[in-house]
């Protein structure tokens, strides 16, 4: 609890904030890119931040190349589903669910 994620592309804050290849999950962390262009290559670190502890931590970087051969790989069509079973809300107040289609 308490805990918000950002990424940094070499060594630039992404602003997602107007974004709609990339997203940032605040429930885990990771990032997603719909579709990669040439331009997403680079590398990417996590920084966490703990308002309650007022720290911001980094994590190492991590590089994205594009492949060659144009080969994605084997990945079947699937929906990322992680809903907690019950979730509460004050009325007026807002709820973010996430979902994710991955596949090709």
């Amino acid at each position: 609890p308490g805990l918000s994620y950002t990424w940094i592309f070499n060594n630039n804050t992404l602003d997602l904030q107007e974004d709609s290849r990339r997203f940032v999950s605040q429930a885990t962390g990771n990032l997603y890119l719909a579709k990669v262009e040439p331009w997403d290559v680079g590398n990417y670190t996590c920084a966490v931040s703990s308002a309650q502890a007022q720290r911001r931590v980094r994590g190492p970087p991590t590089a994205l190349t594009l492949r060659g051969d144009g080969v994605m790989g084997e990945y079947e069509p699937k929906i990322e589903v992680r809903f907690p079973e019950t979730t509460y809300a004050a009325k007026g107040s807002s709820v973010r669910l996430e979902c994710f289609a991955l596949g090709k």
